[in-house]
């Protein structure tokens, strides 16, 4: 069923320029100029619009609509004049705090703002705690549901759970300026005759960690060994399958294993295996000092092509190689890897991290 949207409100050009020349000398109060931005965004007007033509923000030109109609709904439950008077303040920033409440709740906490004289920031906590309040099947032992008794509830609940006595303290101190009903000003008593009692303690937050990438967690891929290595050593090797969500892998009993970031050419992998080799034994070699490297292939992989290396078996050893045309040896599988150690200058920064240059 298509939902109708209300006709928009008709206003004729005299009625929109007297509108607006009233916005822009800022006659009349808060009040006032939230009904008249409302009859001109009812009539089809942009806030921007309105904001070029009187100098009134949007974010002000929403704000003063809302706090208005939470003005006037205050109105309606007859409030004492003072009320009245400290709504119109102005506090439309106090009012927009509100707009939250139904029309009793508003009535209330209007009633409370007015008395403890409430800014913004106020306003905003006791909104919340009065609708927090509202949210719970069964009142606390003790509480009501008036607007003082809602912050002070929220008050005596932090206190019990706060470990330092001054803000424990604060926090008692807070709600008796609030608290409305004798048993809920009991209860808050209570709490600051057992002032030094200690807090009861809290279970620690649990660690709770996500990986957000494939690298974050590693593959574990078979380990050969270290060359000069036998095509039947390479061929020895057991897959392992690792199973979701963790990747846990069973090793077959004897073998050996080696983790390697879970970067795609990795993933992708069908039946990889891992062995170890000096540097300088490569084929084009990158130069510079030798070092222990880990190579990874992929033994799935044994159909030729020349953009890759493939290992190979010659005179009954394996090796690496790059071949321009189909080689006539045997294909092992295709080269996925060479992986070079990481450099850590100084391992006892990665245990002990405070100990860090300036």
């Amino acid at each position: 069923m298509t939902e109708h949207k209300p006709e928009p409100l008709k206003l004729s050009d005299d009625e929109v320029r007297e509108i607006l020349r009233s916005l822009r000398h800022k006659e009349g109060n808060w009040i006032d100029w939230g009904k008249r931005c409302k009859q001109l965004q009812d009539a089809g007007y942009a806030a921007e619009d309105i904001f070029e033509e009187t100098g009134i923000e949007a974010l002000v030109q929403n704000q003063v609509i809302v706090a208005a109609q939470v003005y006037d709904s205050i109105v309606e439950g007859q409030p004492p004049g003072e009320v009245l008077a400290y709504c119109e303040g102005p506090r439309s920033d106090v009012l927009y705090e509100l707009r939250i409440l139904n029309q009793r709740q508003r009535l209330e906490a209007a009633m409370l703002a007015a008395e403890k004289r409430l800014d913004v920031d106020g306003a905003h906590r006791l909104s919340h705690d009065v609708k927090a309040l509202a949210c719970l099947a069964q009142i606390p032992e003790g509480f009501s549901r008036h607007p003082g008794d809602a912050v002070a509830y929220q008050c005596w609940r932090q206190a019990k759970r706060q470990r330092d006595l001054s803000q424990r303290a604060r926090l008692i101190a807070e709600g008796l300026r609030f608290v409305e009903s004798d048993t809920a000003r009991q209860q808050l008593e209570a709490l600051l005759q057992n002032l030094a009692a200690r807090a009861p303690r809290q279970a620690p937050l649990l660690p709770l960690y996500r990986p957000e990438t494939s690298e974050e967690l590693p593959r574990l891929l078979p380990l050969a060994g270290e060359m000069p290595l036998t095509a039947a050593e390479i061929e020895a090797v057991e897959a392992i399958a690792p199973e979701e969500p963790f990747q846990i892998t069973r090793l077959p009993a004897g073998s050996a294993c080696v983790p390697v970031p879970g970067w795609q050419v990795v993933l992708k992998a069908q039946d990889p295996v891992a062995f170890l080799v000096s540097s300088g034994c490569l084929p084009n070699s990158p130069g510079g000092d030798r070092e222990t490297v880990l190579v990874a292939i992929d033994r799935a992989q044994r159909d030729w092509d020349e953009n890759s290396y493939f290992l190979v078996e010659e005179e009954q050893q394996v090796r690496l190689a790059w071949f321009a045309e189909p080689p006539s040896l045997t294909i092992l599988g295709r080269l996925l890897l060479v992986l070079r150690p990481k450099r850590i200058l100084d391992e006892g920064n990665i245990t002990e991290p405070w100990q860090m240059d300036d």
